[in-house]
């Protein structure tokens, strides 16, 4: 492993952490779903990292470029149940999602 490698493995676990520390600290649904995002690119640095690293870049590139696909497709199914939810709460807050049971 290089020196570089352990430069991208701290950044990409520095954007895990923050998107983690959105995760529990935050109440908004948007604020939620950036957060998510924000873990997202930490593991697709990370899988890019690990790719150059192992001089499989090609390979890493092709995961990272699938991985993104299905992020934007997962990410246009949540901000839809985001704006359902602020329709019928008219709220953004995790806290008034209780009230949809049943």
């Amino acid at each position: 492993m290089t020196n570089t490698w352990y430069l991208y493995l701290f950044f990409a676990s520095a954007l895990v952490f923050a998107g983690l520390l959105g995760l529990l600290g935050k109440r908004n649904l948007i604020k939620l779903l950036i957060a998510i995002e924000i873990v997202g690119k930490g593991v697709s640095l990370l899988l890019l990292a690990t790719g150059f690293a192992k001089a499989s870049i090609l390979t890493a590139q092709a995961l990272v470029v699938t991985y993104i696909v299905i992020e934007v497709s997962l990410v246009a199914t949540a901000l839809a149940l985001i704006i359902n939810a602020y329709r019928t709460t008219k709220s953004l807050d995790i806290r008034g999602l209780t009230r949809l049971k049943g």
